[in-house]
C-alpha cells in the first residue's frame, strides 16, 4: 500500500469524482476547485513528475488531454477557455509528488485564477547561450 493520495484514488482506496478513466490515466475533479470543473489528469503509472516520463508514457498521457479538455469545456456553456498546467518539483509548487496535469476552466478574466509573468527580456547573446546549452542536452 502506498501513501500517495493519487495512487489511492487510482486503486479505489479513497473516493474521488472521476470523470474519465482508461488503462493509462484517471481524470478526476480536484478537491480544491480553482474554478468549477478543475480537473486533474493523472497517469496510473506512478511517476513523480515530467522528468520521470519516458516517451511512451508521455505520448499516451498527453494524447488523452484534448479529449478530456473538450469534455470539460462542453460540460458548461460558460467556459470560455482552459489553462493546462503541470507543476514539476517543489520549487514549481508541486504539492503531490505523483505527476498530474491540471485542466482549469476559465469563465472570465476575474474568475480567481491567474498567472503572473515577470519577463526579463534578456539580450540575444544570453538567449543564444541558453539555447546552445539546451541543444547540447538534446544530443546527449
Amino acid at each position: 500500500m502506498t501513501d500517495c493520495i493519487f495512487d489511492k484514488i487510482i486503486n479505489k482506496e479513497i473516493p474521488a469524482h472521476i470523470v474519465y478513466e482508461d488503462d493509462v490515466v484517471v481524470a478526476f475533479l480536484d478537491i480544491s476547485q480553482v474554478t468549477p470543473g478543475h480537473t486533474l489528469v493523472v497517469p496510473k503509472k506512478h511517476v513523480a513528475n515530467i522528468f520521470e516520463y519516458d516517451e511512451d508514457l508521455a505520448s499516451a498521457v498527453f494524447a488523452r488531454i484534448p479529449k478530456i479538455a473538450r469534455a470539460v469545456q462542453a460540460s458548461n456553456p460558460d467556459i470560455k477557455g482552459l489553462n493546462i498546467l503541470s507543476n514539476n518539483g517543489e520549487l514549481a509548487y508541486q504539492s503531490v509528488f505523483h505527476s498530474h496535469i491540471h485542466l482549469i476552466p476559465r469563465y472570465t478574466k476575474e474568475d480567481g485564477f491567474g498567472l503572473k509573468w515577470h519577463p526579463t527580456n534578456p539580450n540575444s547573446e544570453v538567449l543564444a547561450k541558453i539555447a546552445q546549452s539546451i541543444r547540447e542536452q538534446m544530443e546527449a
